[in-house]
């Protein structure tokens, strides 16, 4: 299957865009080296193909990410809906670390630095990347409202939130999309999340709906500088046991003529029905060939068999998202 169906469109807030978006993340750092002309012909790739939501992050690179997508974006300002993130801080004396500020002086100043380095005049959709711990979402979805009443933003999101959270931010300002991980891998989200945007009416955008490269089929290497190494289901035993359960995801493909990343994309797409809400997942990829593959399991249709098949995947995964929990919303909960 090449992609040559047109890829389908969603609701986002007070737009549409294509049905699959496409996550910058990996073009900067956390999964190995990166050939930047590829890169950037695997961005013009996914628009030709009909995607229009491209999504990066401040932390990215350390603001390189945000740098290397505005330069697409300027390009085709008028055909792409941008999205942004603020929320977690970095170290530069420390890589590893990770921390959070969800204050209304660090976003004032987050999104001018966006803005910046975007080289734009207004970000579409901006997302609280992660909530602090002791800030009350009322507070952080307040200040965030003060950037649409100055124009320097469109939309609002929010990120890795629970149910709870969701609603209370949403009765501040209306947000537009929820962003959590959500895969074959990883469906906590689906406990309070999911239903709370599906009642309210928001978009759901999956993050590493490719399960960080577990469900295309081979069990990814974690070399140097990998944020995989880091991560509990993709080392020792779980990641051996996970490996495992990736039989009938491969078995599928095989029957329809498709790839493993394939049927895991047509499996998250088809969340959207099951649920009753949009749904448009934002795998990565630096390569054109990868884009087009992605792209192309937006009109794949899973039999309920074969969803029957893959439903028992996630009950068996071994290892947390996360070595602590409690940067992610499941934490909370």
């Amino acid at each position: 299957m090449t992609g040559t169906q047109a890829l389908p469109t969603a609701a986002l807030g007070n737009t549409r865009v294509g049905a699959q978006g496409y996550g910058a993340m990996g073009i900067s750092e956390f999964y190995g080296p990166t050939d930047a002309a590829e890169a950037r012909a695997t961005l013009e790739r996914a628009l030709e193909l009909g995607v229009t939501l491209f999504d990066t992050a401040d932390v990215y690179g350390s603001g390189h990410n945000e740098e290397f997508v505005g330069e697409f974006v300027r390009a085709h300002r008028e055909n792409v809906v941008l999205a942004t993130k603020f929320g977690i801080v970095r170290k530069a004396d420390d890589p590893a670390f990770r921390g959070m500020d969800n204050s209304p002086e660090y976003i004032r100043r987050s999104v001018d630095a966006s803005l910046k380095r975007l080289g734009i005049e207004v970000i579409d959709l901006y997302y609280m990347h992660r909530k602090q711990p002791g800030v009350p979402i009322e507070d952080t979805v307040g200040a965030m409202a003060e950037l649409v009443a100055a124009g320097k933003v469109r939309q609002l999101g929010l990120s890795e939130v629970t149910g709870a959270e969701l609603r209370a931010g949403h009765a501040v300002h209306p947000i537009a999309a929820v962003q959590s991980e959500w895969s074959l891998f990883s469906r906590d989200v689906e406990r309070t999340a999911v239903p709370a945007a599906a009642e309210l009416g928001i978009t759901f955008v999956p993050y590493s709906p490719l399960g960080r490269g577990f469900l295309t089929g081979a069990a990814p290497t974690t070399g140097e500088g990998d944020v995989r190494r880091g991560m509990p289901r993709f080392n020792g035993e779980n990641a051996v046991s996970n490996t495992e359960l990736l039989a009938p995801l491969r078995a599928i493909a095989e029957a329809r003529g498709l790839t493993p990343a394939q049927i895991a994309l047509a499996w998250v797409h088809a969340r959207a029905r099951v649920h009753g809400l949009s749904v448009v997942p934002i795998p990565g990829t630096r390569s054109r060939i990868r884009v087009t593959e992605n792209v192309a399991a937006a009109t794949v249709e899973l039999t309920a068999d074969e969803l029957a098949t893959l439903e028992p995947i996630a009950g068996q995964v071994a290892g947390d998202r996360y070595a602590d929990m409690t940067f992610a919303s499941a934490g909370r909960e």
